[in-house]
């Protein structure tokens, strides 16, 4: 599933506008009744209570004056609260609509009109944050700053639309106060900030609704974000032959472990064997390779020379460079230990080998800011980084990565 950021969200609604012809006033209309449908389904109960509806001054505002207008329609109490001085463009055709409707809205231009908002979200039975959207870019404060805390004392469930307010739809980063949303309704495409922490915490169940938009303008957004979902996964692993065997499916050589750290060369094989290779191959220190023989059933092991340290030898290089005959994929780096001649051995293992590697632990750390190795390796490399092996490859801090983790996974790529 594609993710998009508020830039690419852009270039989409401006597309469907453009090359397609489809008003935008039609895309906030069926946003709202998408919406709506959604409400009804999950909280129908709690409609009886009513329900209040908190709208700000740009197209998330209006996405919320269609909710209103629908569920007013369908006999549930509604109440808005506008966060602005008006309406415009599309926002203001629904508010002449609803006005019209004769549907309740008390205007809340600065803090001494929140008194009302207080009564009305302790006995409303459903919450909706129609604020703003994905294009905010600074703190919530004054009325807002106010607003978003009355909501999150609430009781009632919250059903934001499109993004908690105050929520960085590209970091998943508060920008400032956010809503705590229960059921967050977005449109077109689930946005980066959604599915990433922390704020998955703050979007609550994600719902994505199908708004009109044509599949070929988001092709013309140029989107490279995926979600790993189970479509993704079910379109990538074909099924299996049934008259497969081991030998059908790939045969992974696992470089890791030394003196004290075999665990890591057998949890690095149990992956690989339950990530469906047909056979699989430590390769590790000779010393500690009867405790990863005993620790696996599965995978068969090679032992290396190793030095002093109980780490593996440069020594082993020639050694090594046999058993990478003929597998079909291979891992390195778990617990292979940080001295000089294993240092070496492994960045001439990354360098050289023709088969896709995973590149992992300490040999990241071995790798450090040589980018030189993995860009002119032989084979693809797939890495693997926490944060500080991350840091280390780009030359900056943890705090730096963990600050924008996706920034720092597109620096990386």
């Amino acid at each position: 599933m594609l993710l998009a950021t508020s830039k690419e969200m852009q270039v989409i609604d401006q597309s469907a506008a453009k090359d397609f012809a489809i008003p935008s006033l039609i895309l906030m209309e069926n946003a709202g009744r998408g919406a709506t449908d959604l409400i009804l389904r999950n909280y129908k109960e709690r409609l009886a209570r009513g329900v209040v509806i908190l709208v700000g001054p740009g197209s998330n505002g209006g996405d919320g004056l269609v909710i209103a207008r629908s569920l007013f329609q369908q006999g549930v109490k509604t109440e808005i609260f506008a966060f602005c001085r008006e309406f415009k463009g599309d926002s203001g055709v629904n508010y002449q609509i609803v006005k019209a409707f004769g549907i309740p809205i008390k205007w809340c231009l600065d803090e001494g009109d929140l008194p009302d908002l207080k009564d009305a979200a302790e006995d409303a039975g459903v919450i909706v944050d129609a604020l703003f959207g994905t294009g905010l870019n600074r703190p919530l404060s004054g009325v807002f700053e106010v607003a978003v805390e009355l909501v999150n004392a609430s009781e009632a469930p919250v059903v934001s639309v499109d993004m908690p307010s105050g929520l960085s739809s590209d970091t998943g980063r508060p920008i400032g106060p956010v809503i705590m949303a229960d059921m967050t309704v977005t449109m077109a495409l689930p946005k980066l900030g959604q599915v990433i922490y922390p704020g998955v915490d703050y979007v609550g169940g994600l719902e994505v609704i199908d708004i009109g938009i044509p599949k070929a303008a988001v092709r013309k957004a140029g989107i490279k974000t995926l979600l790993l979902d189970r479509e993704f996964v079910t379109e990538t692993l074909r099924p299996r032959p049934p008259e497969g065997h081991k030998g059908t499916f790939g045969h992974v050589l696992v470089i890791a472990g030394s003196r004290g750290k075999s665990g890591a060369a057998c949890l690095s094989a149990l992956g690989a064997l339950r990530a469906g290779a047909g056979l699989v191959t430590v390769a590790c220190p000779v010393g500690i390779q009867p405790i990863v023989a005993q620790g696996l059933k599965e995978a068969m092991t090679e032992g290396l020379e190793e030095g002093d340290d109980g780490s593996v030898s440069a020594n082993a290089l020639a050694r090594l460079e046999s058993l990478l005959a003929g597998k079909k994929a291979a891992v390195i780096g778990p617990g292979l230990g940080l001295g000089d001649d294993v240092r070496q051995f492994m960045c001439e293992i990354i360098r050289t080998a023709p088969v896709p590697m995973v590149v992992d632990a300490d040999a990241l750390t071995a790798v450090g800011a040589d980018h030189e190795i993995l860009m002119n390796a032989r084979g693809p490399r797939v890495i693997t980084p926490h944060p500080g092996e991350a840091a280390r490859l780009l030359g900056c801090t943890s705090a730096d990565v963990q600050r924008d983790r996706v920034a720092a996974v597109k620096m990386l790529s």
